[in-house]
């Protein structure tokens, strides 16, 4: 069984994949948490370092900070299961986080604030607030309305010619309000006629399924 969590660390970091040397911030592990459970879910190696090697797990009290940061600093509290490894001597512990249906979950920060992540090959990153409305309009029972005006004319035959744009970038260059932008937005992706690409530099919008911006 050993075999199956050597073959998982050489995976290295991914987006369903995040290694914690240690556990010394319930608050950082609710990041991860929340990113998983916001995302695709995943696995956290808790007692393996970025570069795969095994440090083990020090003390009971990092499993105690996990279910912190699953029940106390994560909200709704993130769903999650454990199991411990022996490898080289030494614990490795396995959190697994499955997809959430009850999106979004906020992580709490040291000031008390809650922000909420998703993962983004190997990082967490913070949300926006176009996903979030996209998440809330997607539980909504009635269906959305897209009203076909010049300005979402404007933004798709851009996006044909130019490939992909920013938030900020549309509503500037089609001279709408931030409020307005976002609600097109959130329309033409919750319809799947357009798609979010999330990464360090921002977030950028393009036809669904136009390849990379």
């Amino acid at each position: 069984m050993t075999h199956y969590i050597k073959k998982l660390i050489e995976q290295g970091e991914h987006q369903q994949l995040d290694f914690k040397f240690e556990i010394a911030d319930s608050r950082k592990i609710a990041r991860s948490l929340v990113a998983f459970a916001n995302t695709d879910g995943g696995t956290l190696l808790v007692g393996v370092k970025d570069n795969g090697a095994i440090a083990g797990v020090r003390s009971d009290e990092e499993l105690f900070m996990v279910e912190a940061a699953a029940n106390l600093y994560s909200k709704p509290p993130v769903l999650f299961t454990t199991k411990e490894w022996e490898l080289e001597g030494k614990t490795v512990v396995e959190v697994t986080i499955p997809k959430s249906h009850t999106l979004p979950h906020y992580a709490q920060d040291k000031d008390g604030r809650w922000f909420v992540y998703i993962r983004v090959k190997d990082q967490n990153l913070l949300a926006n607030s176009v996903l979030l409305k996209v998440w809330e309009k997607q539980k909504q029972k009635q269906g959305v309305v897209l009203r076909y005006s010049d300005k979402e004319r404007w933004l798709l035959d851009y996006l044909g010619k130019k490939g992909s744009i920013t938030l900020s970038a549309f509503c500037r260059q089609a001279k709408v309000s931030r409020k307005k932008g976002e609600t097109i937005l959130v329309n033409l992706v919750v319809l799947k006629i357009v798609e979010m690409i999330v990464t360090e530099k921002g977030t950028f919008y393009r036809i669904t399924n136009a390849g990379e911006p």
